[in-house]
């Protein structure tokens, strides 16, 4: 099936890794649904979306940090505990159905407040260390169990609490949608004890749509417009996860 459809399975993952990167994002949730559209495997499509997850998300950091908006101390304590959490999500393998339905809501709700109240970034204010980490903690779980790296959760979080400016949101997320899809993937490898399966012209795909999203995202996209595109990435996202 995959070898049937290469092509327009490259072309979706293309359009994705462009569209996520240039919000800090690295497209897992997107990948998914191409996938699961062209009829492939579920044992092959969630590992499949992690290491493409890995990929983009490699890049996105690079630039997102090179352009200067990365902030560790923000990201250090939301990602401490996520780690483990999206391992655990990783290795366990359960019905999730109406569990994503809920969570695609969530996005869809967070896609449609980015519509509407779009604009100049408000002054940040860095939540409490055990909120933040708590809080980590939660949204590594949802991302191993979705098989995403969990910026779908944790970029709309900064920026509708005032955590963070949108720029520094996405570069947090991106590095923690890096680190919670190495820790998911692997999660998934103990459970599974298969490594993923995919096909050069999807990684070379991905990089390739990575690399341009995340440049322009990160050095010439404004604030304004990243919100916009935010709320297509949460719209696609959120459907995904109703629907498949």
């Amino acid at each position: 099936m995959m070898t049937d459809h290469i092509l327009p399975i490259c072309i979706g993952i293309l359009v994705i890794a462009f569209l996520y990167s240039s919000v800090g994002h690295a497209g897992a949730s997107g990948y998914i649904a191409v996938m699961t559209l062209f009829g492939l495997a579920p044992m092959v499509i969630k590992p499949a979306a992690l290491l493409l997850n890995i990929l983009v998300a490699s890049l996105t950091v690079w630039q997102f940090w090179r352009a200067g908006h990365f902030s560790w101390r923000l990201f250090w304590p939301f990602g401490v505990l996520s780690v483990p959490f999206a391992f655990l999500g990783g290795y366990i393998n359960l019905p999730t159905h109406f569990f994503k339905i809920l969570v695609g809501a969530v996005l869809l709700y967070s896609a449609l407040r980015f519509i509407i109240q779009s604009g100049t970034d408000a002054e940040p204010r860095e939540p409490s260390k055990p909120i933040a980490i708590a809080t980590g903690a939660g949204l590594g779980l949802l991302s191993g169990l979705t098989g995403t790296g969990g910026g779908i959760f944790l970029t709309p979080l900064l920026i509708f609490m005032r955590w963070a400016r949108t720029k520094t949101a996405s570069a947090v997320s991106a590095m923690f949608i890096l680190v919670n899809s190495v820790s998911g993937l692997l999660g998934n490898i103990s459970s599974t004890r298969e490594l993923p399966l995919f096909a050069l012209p999807m990684v070379v795909a991905a990089v390739a749509g990575g690399a341009a999203g995340s440049y322009l995202g990160s050095r010439q996209f404004s604030p304004n417009l990243i919100k916009k595109m935010l709320a297509v990435v949460l719209t696609i996202a959120g459907f995904k996860l109703i629907f498949t």
